[in-house]
């Protein structure tokens, strides 16, 4: 006679099971949350217990029926059939859970349960005394509302417990639910399949294990196998058949990659328990180094989710560099488990399937990215390939390449001769002149700096950066310029604290030459690159003015101002500035036009209005000052608004100069307007921006000048 039987799961996953319960050849189930029913004869618990992957545990259904008092709960105990699984001797805890029911005491109905079955046993078994010292079956008493249910648990240990993870890294990812994860995506054996954040290991083993077809509980216990009521040849035979179903020949292309050496110590531990160490590749790496060569594979991980590992804003950055990482998959399928509940929004694309499931006690939701289907064997490639989940070009990405291609040739040539006659080795070429390519490219002696201006993206997630490759790729091949000499980076607006921030650390460091001096510029680690060429003019313009004067450079970033001052003869300059990192490039600066002496060029960390409020009046001869459009650093408590404060700011520059002295106030702030014109009482104040913009910037309107001399 068939036996009622249950395989339970956690939530979202029923359907999982019911498929591999039909492939394993019981098609009538009934799922329900958290469990699948089905009706099969005693071989089928040795059977699922080895075979089923994403099942939590099986347990045997003795009966169910309603209960609203403990008289109820015991009669329907006692008229189960105990006997025909429970020997004299067996040990037979209880254990409970009770939902909206009116007997919510659980030890209490537990207590009564294991009454009611002792009462049944005793008299089946025509005993006086129940020892409890043979094999042990596990009782679970559940009531949800007035029903109660009744079963046995056979498997012992969970269905998770594979037996080769013994040790886990941070944040475990369950063995069922990884082997979930799989059996929903659309990865098969002869396919790729990569975790770039695979932690102890857990899906890559998982996989291996579902493409050799090896049964994950072939090499562990169950509590079942010690029943009299199930014959020792049916495990024999279940473990053969498992045996004689594994795929031993054949070669998997799975890579688990993690940036943690020390979880990849214990991945490989694990696989060697598995028994499939041969058939994964582990890569100590951050996820965006991952690569591939080989098409059509499937990605499934499990990032961090901002909750046990790192914190939410790590988290989110991390997020958003994954269209870009899963962009150099094009042909690939995606699958990532999270709890974030703003997946889609941070990687700007929506699921084409998604499903809620729980990691532990984590509601999470599992996303699945589909991309091109493989063509079928003899099937030919299809010469356009479909669009890719991540990544790719944009429709007119092509045509956007070509006009700038042919904007930049333009450029190139009107430009062809300047600079060479003006000894100029870094200079802006285009800047934002065709719609829909907001890029910024300057030339820095051999090189190519592209900035790229932040804007509403139309592009599809992960293709952006495959487009900017290709804008970069069409400046490098326009201006022949070896691409290994193109540095690109995303421009954004930068305001308060992040103003001139680093944004890497790769240290590209080149000598710009300009006017006869050398510079030190960065093309990589931050926004600006240490040397603002829309101030060439206005240098030349200071070092011609500086011969035998007290310069002072306000806001003195990386000095290039005091370089020029010092090279036109100043008796001393002064730098002034809030940042230590750009003082030390400042002094680099000097150092390397031959100024050393630093109490004649005296460079100084200090809040700019705090220390013209200090400065003794009439100081210095000439003053530049060239203040951020917004400042608010995290090294004093003043907010710093070049249009809202430049009263105070020119106000206190005049006070510090002798009579008759210059100072030249510049501004980057689009659309600011200058009102100080009641500082004609103290000095004389005239717009020079023509005179101070050079040829390449003439269009742009980079920056606006203004020459003030005290009276």
């Amino acid at each position: 006679m068939p036996d009622h039987l249950i395989a339970t799961a956690a939530f979202g996953l029923e359907a999982v099971v019911a498929r591999e319960l039909k492939d394993l050849g019981y098609p009538d189930s009934r799922s329900e949350a958290g469990r699948v029913r089905f009706v099969a004869d005693r071989s089928a618990i040795c059977r699922t217990n080895v075979w089923l992957r994403s099942a939590d545990r099986v347990l045997v259904e003795m009966g169910s029926f309603p209960a609203t008092d403990f008289g109820q709960l015991f009669d329907g105990t006692a008229a189960l059939p105990w006997e025909q699984w429970l020997p004299a001797d067996a040990k037979f805890p209880v254990r409970g859970k009770s939902v909206r029911s009116q007997l919510s005491s659980v030890p209490a109905c537990q207590k009564l349960v294991k009454k009611a079955i002792v009462d049944r046993l005793m008299k089946a078994h025509r005993v006086q005394v129940l020892p409890e010292t043979g094999a042990e079956f596990q009782v679970e008493v559940s009531l949800l509302g007035d029903q109660v249910s009744l079963t046995i648990d056979t498997s012992g240990l969970g269905l998770h417990k594979r037996g080769y993870r013994p040790h886990s890294g941070l944040a475990p990812i369950k063995e069922t639910l990884a082997a979930a994860m799989i059996q929903l995506s659309y990865w098969r054996p002869e396919r790729p399949l990569l975790d770039p954040f695979c932690g102890s290991g857990t899906i890559p083993i998982e996989a291996a294990l579902i493409g050799l077809n090896q049964a994950p509980g072939m090499n562990r216990p169950f509590a079942a196998e010690a029943w009299p009521a199930i014959p020792a040849q049916a495990w024999r035979e279940a473990r053969t058949e498992a045996r004689d179903l594994l795929c031993r020949d054949r070669s998997l292309h799975i890579v688990g990659s993690d940036v943690d050496p020390g979880a990849l110590r214990l991945a490989q531990q694990h696989a060697k328990l598995a028994g499939v160490e041969s058939q994964i590749e582990w890569r100590h790496q951050d996820v965006r180094d991952i690569r591939c060569e080989q098409d059509y594979g499937c990605i499934i991980t499990n990032p961090p989710y901002g909750e046990r590992l790192g914190d939410q804003r790590e988290v989110e950055e991390l997020y958003q560099q994954l269209p870009a990482i899963l962009g150099g998959f094009p042909t690939w399928s995606h699958y990532v488990i999270t709890s974030h509940p703003t997946f889609e929004t941070i990687v700007g694309r929506p699921a084409d399937r998604r499903r809620k499931l729980y990691n532990g006690r984590i509601e999470c939701t599992y996303y699945q990215f589909h991309g091109p289907r493989p063509p079928k064997s003899g099937e030919e490639a299809p010469v356009q390939t479909p669009a890719p989940a991540f990544g790719g070009l944009p429709e007119k990405a092509e045509e956007q390449a070509e006009t700038f291609r042919r904007r930049l040739e333009k450029r190139a040539h009107h430009l062809r001769r300047w600079p060479t006659k003006q000894g100029i080795t870094c200079y802006r070429l285009y800047d934002r002149d065709v719609p829909g390519v907001p890029l910024v490219v300057d030339c820095y002696e051999d090189c190519l700096h592209i900035s790229e201006y932040v804007r509403e993206d139309t592009h599809v997630a992960g293709q952006h950066d495959a487009w900017l490759q290709l804008m970069a790729d069409a400046a490098a091949e326009v201006l022949e310029v070896a691409p290994a000499n193109v540095y690109v980076k995303a421009r954004e607006r930068q305001a308060g604290s992040t103003q001139h921030q680093r944004v890497a650390d790769q240290r590209n460091v080149l000598i710009a030459h300009e006017g006869g001096l050398q510079f030190e510029v960065n093309l990589t680690d931050y926004i600006d690159t240490g040397l603002f060429l829309d101030h060439r003019q206005t240098r030349d313009m200071v070092r011609r003015m500086a011969e035998g004067k007290d310069v002072l450079n306000l806001f003195c970033y990386t000095g290039s101002f005091s370089v020029y001052a010092a090279a036109g003869g100043a008796r001393s300059t002064c730098s002034v500035d809030l940042s230590a990192t750009y003082l030390t490039w400042a002094r680099r600066n000097l150092q390397l036009n031959g100024f050393q002496d630093e109490r004649q060029h005296r460079l100084v960390r200090a809040d700019v209005l705090a220390f013209l409020r200090e400065l003794p009046e009439a100081s210095y001869d000439l003053l530049v000052v060239d203040p951020p459009t917004f400042s608010n650093s995290k090294s004093t408590d003043t907010v710093f608004d070049v249009q809202r404060d430049q009263r105070d700011l020119l106000e206190l520059c005049l006070r510090g100069l002798r009579p008759g002295g210059l100072c030249l106030f510049s501004t980057n702030r689009r659309k600011f307007k200058f009102e100080c014109a009641d500082l004609e009482l103290l000095a004389e104040c005239r717009e020079i921006t023509n005179q101070t913009l050079p040829p390449d910037f003439l269009q742009q309107g980079a920056h606006r000048c203004w020459r003030l001399v005290r009276k």
